[in-house]
C-alpha cells in the first residue's frame, strides 16, 4: 500500500457543502500497476468465479454487436464502447466482494458477491440510475451525430472518419466524467454506509488529486476495453474481471480510514 500522505487541498470538490469527502492518499504512478499484480494474485486464487464474471462481461458486448449486425446501424460501435465503458463499475461490484473476501481470506462465492449489491441497496442503485441516465443521455448525442451523417454517401473510410472523430471526442469526453464520477464510488458504497453524494465526491476528489496515475489508471482501463473489442470480446474473459480485482485494490490504496483496517 502506497505511504505517501498528502494534506487535502483545497478545491470546490473537498471544500463542498454537499456532503463531507473521505481523505485521500496520494499516488505514484507505479500504483497503477501494482495493483494489477494484485488482481492477477486474486484471479489465481478464485478462478472459478473470475471465469463467470468474465465470460458475463464478454456476452454484453457480443449482445451489443448482435443487435448492430440486426440493425445495419455500424456507426453505433463507438457509442457501445462508451456505454460499456458506463456501465462496467456497477456491473463490477460483484468483482470487488471477490478480492474483498479473499483479502479477508475468506472463500469467495457466487452467491455472496450477488449480495454485494444489497449492503447499501438504495445508494448503490443509485449509481446504477445515475450511469443509465448518462448512458441514455450519451445515447442520444451519439444518434444526433448519426443523424447528421449524409445518406448518400458511402460507408467508407474517408466518410466515415470526420463523424467518428466527433464521436470518439465527444464520447471521451463522456468517458472522462463518468471515470470522476465513479472511479472508487461503487467500493466506497460497499465497504461503508455512506450516501451517493458523499461516494461521487469522494470518488472525484481522489482522482484530481492523483490527476497523474489515475489518468494512467483510465488509460489502462481504456486499453483494455479496445483489446476486449479487437479480440471480438474473448479478451474481455481475462481482463474485466483483472479491472475489477484491480479496481477493488486500487481503493484500498487510496482512498484513507480513521482506523487501520484489520482482516480476519
Amino acid at each position: 500500500m502506497s505511504q505517501h500522505f498528502k494534506e487535502t487541498p483545497h478545491n470546490a470538490i473537498s471544500d463542498s457543502h454537499i456532503a463531507r469527502v473521505i481523505p485521500c492518499k496520494q499516488l505514484n504512478m507505479s500504483d497503477p500497476f501494482k495493483w494489477l499484480v494484485l488482481a492477477l494474485r486474486d484471479a489465481q486464487r478464485a478462478p472459478v468465479l473470475t471465469l463467470f464474471f468474465g465470460v458475463v462481461f464478454a456476452a454484453i458486448p457480443w449482445f451489443i454487436t448482435y443487435l448492430v449486425q440486426l440493425t445495419g446501424w455500424h456507426l453505433v460501435i463507438m457509442p457501445a464502447i462508451v456505454c460499456f465503458i458506463l456501465i462496467g463499475p456497477f456491473l463490477a461490484a460483484g468483482l470487488y466482494d471477490v478480492s474483498w473476501e479473499l483479502e479477508k481470506n475468506h472463500v469467495p462465492s457466487l452467491w455472496h458477491s450477488i449480495k454485494a449489491i444489497k449492503r447499501n441497496a438504495v445508494n448503490e442503485w443509485a449509481l446504477g440510475i445515475l450511469l443509465m441516465v448518462l448512458m441514455i443521455f450519451w445515447l442520444r448525442i451519439a444518434s444526433v451525430i448519426h443523424a447528421l451523417y449524409p445518406p448518400y454517401l458511402d460507408e467508407n473510410w474517408e466518410n466515415l472518419l470526420p463523424f467518428l472523430a466527433v464521436g470518439t471526442v465527444v464520447g471521451a469526453g463522456f468517458t472522462l466524467l463518468v471515470f470522476f464520477i465513479s472511479a472508487f464510488t461503487q467500493p466506497i458504497l460497499m465497504e461503508r454506509k455512506v450516501d451517493l453524494a458523499t461516494a461521487v465526491l469522494t470518488s472525484m476528489h481522489a482522482v484530481w488529486t492523483n490527476k497523474a496515475p489515475m489518468m494512467l489508471w483510465a488509460f489502462i482501463i481504456l486499453m483494455s476495453v479496445l483489446i476486449g473489442f479487437a479480440t471480438w470480446f474473448i479478451g474481455f474473459v481475462f481482463l474485466m474481471p483483472l479491472i475489477g480485482y484491480a479496481t477493488w485494490h486500487g481503493y484500498i490504496d487510496t482512498i484513507e480510514t480513521k482506523r487501520q483496517r484489520h482482516f480476519e
